[in-house]
């Protein structure tokens, strides 16, 4: 006998009150062959398909939640890059007591919690705090300035990484010719900038896929504030499974991106070295 999704039983099926099917000529239990399984699993496809037609159809809502997380997270990268670089590189040079404390600090706040950003910066913003009367709280700039705070330590870390060994292969000429160690690693900076490109595009992913700061300081406000990653967890809890599924597709695609421009970036600085290489010698 054939159940209704699709199993063959050798026994007679008779639903149980539990919701299973027992084989009364076997006296085994089995949930195989209860409908429950086979309507997740039409839910499942029939969410998949609506999801591509979502995104394929160029749906109004969708494209507008991706838009406000790609204007977010930019402006969050512009503001936390120009910050970050210049604290990475002014810490690649600087030497001053308790340098290797900042560093571990710094190094610290690579692991810090979005929710943690997102609790600070709204303390910071509400209207007990010392930026409440601006009124920032629950809009895209408190998301950007969420966003930045998150980011900066992670540019300034690469930024000072990249830096350093910058130096250590071109800074005796650049000392040579007067530079000041600050002006030197500036232009380091300027030199591998193909570098500090990846550096961006490693903060914009970071930026683009985290949730819990953004949900804190924006309040998912439809229309508002409201972005992939929030709008991800709001429409899975409401069981809007295709808007979801389209929502992370598109946020996966932009992941997949930004790691294959990281990837010919790399490439491109690898090749260059080596025709510098070859050149020299």
């Amino acid at each position: 006998m054939q159940s209704s999704c699709g199993v063959t039983q050798d026994c007679a099926l008779q639903p149980s009150p539990a919701g299973y099917v027992v084989c009364t000529g076997l006296h085994i239990a089995s949930p195989i062959a209860a409908s429950p399984e086979c309507a997740q699993m039409s839910t499942l496809l029939d969410s998949a398909q609506l999801a591509t037609q979502l995104v394929w159809q160029g749906d109004a809502e969708l494209w507008r939640i991706v838009g406000l997380s790609v204007r977010v997270s930019l402006m969050a990268c512009v503001l936390g890059g120009v910050l970050g670089l210049a604290l990475g590189a002014w810490l690649a040079v600087a030497r001053f007591p308790g340098w290797r404390g900042v560093i571990w600090v710094l190094n610290t706040l690579l692991a810090l919690p979005s929710v943690v950003v997102g609790l600070l910066v709204y303390l910071l913003l509400s209207r007990a705090g010392p930026l409440g009367a601006y009124g920032l709280l629950f809009t895209p700039t408190a998301m950007v300035f969420a966003q930045s705070v998150l980011v900066t330590p992670l540019i300034a870390a690469l930024t000072r990484r990249l830096v350093q060994d910058a130096l250590a292969e071109g800074g005796d000429q650049l000392r040579s010719l007067g530079a000041s160690p600050y002006a030197a690693a500036l232009l380091m900076l300027l030199h591998e900038r193909r570098a500090v490109l990846t550096i961006g595009l490693t903060a914009f992913g970071r930026a683009v896929s985290e949730v819990g700061a953004v949900m804190i300081v924006g309040g998912n406000i439809n229309g508002v504030t409201r972005v992939m990653t929030t709008a991800i967890a709001l429409e899975t809890s409401k069981g809007d499974l295709a808007l979801a599924l389209a929502l992370g597709a598109v946020l996966l695609g932009v992941v997949a991106l930004l790691n294959l421009a990281v990837a010919v970036l790399h490439g491109a600085a690898q090749a260059a070295g080596q025709r510098r290489e070859a050149w020299v010698a």
